[in-house]
């Protein structure tokens, strides 16, 4: 069967079309401003071939028709039909409590996408549009829904509950619910596959520009570092990490900033860029670093820093620790980086073969020494085809 994933934002829809027989990514591509001055659309097919289409494209489902045209092309197309693509798959960022799992798409799911928006309202409106996209020029093919939040579902009360009035949970919805959790469930899948057992401890730190870790036993989470939204937590690219409430309050009063102003900055104009001054890429401040400027010296200080407080925290959470698995775009290419979080946990069992983890960029593998007791792990992600893989198994019947 022939499934195509589907990752709608507001003015742009990434896609990928994957052969599951083989699990091969068949074509894939972009459409950019969408709903503005300059749409585009950037389609990739077989070993290296190209096509980009700029056209005016008022919406998305005048994206989708593009992209299944580009699909079904004589010259750059991969398909004959539409009806080669058995079904959709559609990451969608947040389920709340209500679907804790992969389901096929109905009123019902649909509904529960829009009454989570408050919760999610930069990406729960835009993975509507994609879905309703899809139904208009694809109406009798199956789709699945996919869920951000869904992996994270089985943490304890003691892992998502805020120190606030119970009412705020009860009658909004405020809780830790975590991100990144498609990245967080197919790496469970794979470390547990690489160990051998189904009983590990294991810290996955899914690190990028947007950075998360989860504390997963058996495969499954028992707590994570994003909460609410995807600001909680370590520091990130342009994002913040936790920080003392009272903040917001602080800059607020003193700035003449009203608190949507405030994360806003909090969201968009923090984190590495902020204390570095100088780039929200972990690229460019070791750049910075190695020229001696301090800011970038300390940024990274402050970055690895967070990172082993969650990793050492996890550890004692779950009463132990068989595994750390690094992923995504740091935690799969920046030897440094993970030197530098996994640098005094040795007091963990934790010890690093500096060869291996300076070698390794972009592929699987393990980068603790053979006498280390807790193994850690590479292992690029791949939540395209996590999503292909539950969409097949729901609607490939």
């Amino acid at each position: 069967m022939k499934i195509l994933i589907i990752n709608a934002g507001s003015s742009s829809l990434k896609y990928q079309l994957i052969d599951m027989n083989g699990e091969k990514v068949i074509a894939k591509g972009l459409v950019e401003r969408i709903g503005i001055e300059g749409s585009k659309l950037t389609h990739r097919y077989g070993q290296d071939g190209k096509y980009e289409l700029t056209v005016p494209m008022k919406d998305h489902t005048a994206a989708m028709g593009h992209v299944l045209d580009a699909l079904q092309h004589k010259e750059h197309g991969v398909i004959q039909s539409i009806d080669e693509i058995g079904a959709v798959g559609h990451r969608v960022l947040h389920g709340g409590e209500k679907i804790t799992q992969s389901t096929l798409i109905d009123d019902y799911v649909m509904s529960v996408i829009e009454e989570y928006i408050p919760l999610g309202p930069l990406h729960n409106p835009a993975n509507l549009m994609g879905i309703r996209a899809c139904k208009a020029v694809m109406p009798n093919t199956p789709m699945v829904a996919v869920f951000d939040t869904a992996f994270h579902q089985t943490m304890p009360p003691k892992a998502y509950l805020y120190g606030i009035p119970l009412k705020y949970y009860q009658e909004l919805g405020i809780r830790r619910y975590g991100f990144h959790g498609t990245s967080h469930r197919y790496i469970a899948g794979e470390i547990t596959k690489r160990l051998g057992t189904p009983h590990s401890k294991v810290v996955i730190c899914h690190l990028g520009n947007g950075s998360s870790l989860s504390a997963c036993v058996d495969g499954k989470c028992q707590d994570t570092s994003m909460g609410l939204t995807p600001l909680e937590g370590v520091l990130m690219g342009t994002r913040s990490g936790s920080l003392d409430p009272a903040v917001v309050q602080f800059i607020s009063e003193r700035e003449g900033m009203t608190a949507t102003q405030v994360v806003n900055m909090l969201n968009k104009q923090s984190g590495l860029l902020a204390l570095s001054q100088r780039s929200s890429d972990m690229r460019d401040v070791y750049v910075g670093a190695e020229e001696g400027d301090e800011k970038c010296k300390v940024t990274l200080d402050v970055w690895a820093y967070g990172v082993k407080k969650y990793i050492g925290a996890y550890a004692a959470a779950m009463g132990g620790l068989d595994a750390i698995v690094f992923t995504a775009g740091i935690g799969e290419n920046d030897y440094r980086s993970r030197a530098s979080v996994c640098e005094g946990l040795e007091f963990l069992g934790v010890k690093l073969d500096p060869d291996k983890n300076k070698a390794l960029r972009g592929a699987e593998g393990v980068i603790s020494a053979p006498d280390s007791k807790v193994q850690v792990w590479v292992i690029p992600t791949n939540e395209e085809l996590a999503i292909a893989r539950d969409t097949l198994a729901l609607a490939g019947k």
